[in-house]
């Protein structure tokens, strides 16, 4: 039996270290999986660089990745559907299912949930970036064998992407800004176009993932870094129904909420500085702005498995690079460089 497993694990800021760490007998109602693939996410980055996104703040080394897939080699539960051998994209999300709102149907927003790779709790909930990690079968999803680990690990961004649109409301039509053109950022560009939106705007202040938005089908691009006279003249000239604020800046929030048209939506994608910001409440007040929030994701993660398995969606446009786990660090340094990448995705050894 294979008692250890190794992991890329977050002692600090930058001090990220593929360590060795014991594995126990597979608990009950659990079930083992094998890494395949994992996507390094914007948080991600956060938690290398700060050892904190938000106001999780890491006091204990914490596994990262939540983006994930791989095989299942053990089962010690009632798993229906579930075999070992099986491929799978693995729901980061263990909702309780017992809480105030998971019974309204708002799992993302479990008063007990457990999310792989996040210091919002302590002890921290360690993450998938292992070259062997549990799982509930529920958080486990059967893929093909003919869909690639790594297309299967990004149905976690896609889903947050889904997610987020849907607090959008109806979308069919309108006219669409986007602040950010990270990989969330395109995924929700994406996934608007899915759902049948006007004409779209990426906004960002470098050029590189600006000229990837173009690739994937935005209909303009504007470089704030060249300032932000373009922006306004959009913001004059086209009524914008709503915008997504992806980009995790107060300065990119400041802009949604004024290029925005009276009576449109605003929509928070991106996670915040930790504490209070200043915001342009009048704004929001006087053009009676509908500002809404949007955290991970609930049943959309099902959804993303099989817009990606279909054919709907291909996600595999948005990786730049791969590295093997035990390079992680390398990774991370990689993805970190938006000159370089959109999307870096580790790989099993």
């Amino acid at each position: 039996m294979i008692d250890r497993a190794v992991a890329a694990t977050l002692f600090g800021p930058e001090d990220l270290r593929v360590v060795e760490h014991p594995l126990g007998p597979l608990a009950p109602g659990m079930v083992r999986v094998r890494f395949g693939a994992g996507g390094i996410c914007g948080s991600d980055l956060h938690y290398f660089r700060h050892a904190r996104t938000g106001d999780f703040v890491v006091t204990s080394p914490l596994v990262l990745g939540h983006e994930v897939a791989g095989e299942i080699v053990e089962i010690n539960a009632d798993a229906p559907g579930l075999a070992v051998g099986d491929r799978v994209a693995v729901n980061p999300s263990r909702w309780c299912g017992r809480c105030p709102r998971c019974a309204e149907g708002r799992a993302n927003l479990c008063e007990n949930i457990y999310f792989m790779g996040s210091a919002s709790k302590t002890p921290h909930m360690q993450g998938g970036f292992a070259s062997l990690f549990d799982a509930t079968p529920a958080q486990c999803v059967k893929v093909p064998h003919d869909v690639a680990y790594q297309a299967a690990a990004l149905a976690e961004p896609l889903a947050v992407s889904l997610h987020a649109v849907a607090r959008a409301g109806d979308i069919a039509g309108r006219n669409v800004i986007l602040f950010g053109a990270g990989p969330i950022g395109l995924l929700t560009m994406l996934a608007a176009r899915l759902k049948g939106c006007g004409d779209v705007t990426v906004v960002d202040i470098a050029a590189a993932p600006l000229a990837f938005a173009s690739k994937l089908g935005a209909n303009r691009t504007i470089d704030l870094f060249a300032g932000d006279e373009e922006l306004k003249a959009l913001a004059s000239d086209k009524a914008i129904d709503i915008a997504f604020e992806i980009s995790g800046t107060a300065a990119g929030l400041a802009a949604a909420i004024a290029s925005v048209r009276r009576g449109g939506t605003v929509v928070q994608v991106g996670n915040l500085p930790g504490g209070q910001i200043p915001v342009a409440a009048n704004a929001v007040m006087a053009k009676e702005i509908n500002l809404n929030g949007t955290f991970r994701f609930g049943a959309e993660f099902n959804q993303a498995v099989d817009l990606i398995v279909g054919g709907d969606i291909d996600v595999l446009k948005l990786v730049t690079a791969e590295r093997p786990l035990a390079s992680a660090r390398d990774a991370f340094a990689l993805a970190a460089d938006r000159s370089q990448s959109v999307k870096v995705v580790l790989t099993a050894d």
